[in-house]
């Protein structure tokens, strides 16, 4: 019973997930980001050193200091040049573009709805 309870519960999380993403909605639930952090990142979906990421997807970035980041990203703001991220300490950080030493793409939001298509 208790099996059962927990395939449909997950099923039921799915079609939600799927839901929003075509409503172009995206759910992040951190008490720390407002709506002021969300309007601030304008650029939802772009390029950064031949990765595509958008609003949602993880990523991992080291700074020229080292610093590590890794969280979920909010996107980028075009008058700063920098990006804007909610980390896994549940703060919302800003870096700068220039300062960024390795960017890398962990995991894309609602990836298990998305076609692929294959080259040959």
């Amino acid at each position: 019973m208790l099996c059962i309870v927990s395939v449909l519960g997950y099923i039921f999380t799915v079609i939600k997930e799927k839901l929003y993403l075509k409503n172009n909605m995206i759910v992040i639930e951190n008490k720390s980001l407002t709506q002021k952090d969300l309007d601030e990142a304008d650029i939802k979906e772009f390029i950064f050193n031949g990765v595509k990421v958008r609003f949602g997807d993880e990523v991992k970035i080291v700074t020229n200091c080292n610093n590590i980041f890794k969280g979920i990203l909010i996107g980028a703001t075009k008058k700063d040049g920098s990006i804007v991220m909610v980390t896994y300490d549940d703060k919302v950080e800003k870096l700068d573009i220039n300062n960024i030493v390795q960017f890398r793409l962990i995991s894309k939001y609602g990836k298990f709805f998305l076609k692929t298509r294959r080259i040959i």
